[in-house]
């Protein structure tokens, strides 16, 4: 997980914060193409926001050569700034 810096996000009829950022690889066809579901969680941990996002060339191989590049290939597809690892207090 990675912190991000904030942004508001409409959630359950007020308008929240979202500060971290979590990505989870969901399907990986080991060839041209993988899918992750992303969530956007405020300070409580509560998600707020998320959805799926799919990698294709040529991304999936010049993007994802760590779990650190697949972060910063979905933040800069959500338009985020990722500010640092997410570290639980």
């Amino acid at each position: 997980m990675k912190t991000i810096q904030p942004i508001s996000i409409w959630y359950n009829g007020t308008t929240d914060n979202a500060t971290i950022f979590n990505l989870t690889c969901i399907n990986d066809n080991l060839f041209d193409s993988a899918t992750f579901y992303y969530e956007l969680k405020d300070s409580a941990f509560i998600t707020i926001a998320s959805g799926n996002l799919t990698m294709i060339e040529p991304d999936y191989t010049t993007d994802w050569t760590t779990n650190n590049s697949a972060y910063l290939w979905a933040a800069t597809q959500l338009n985020l700034d990722i500010t640092g690892n997410y570290n639980p207090a």
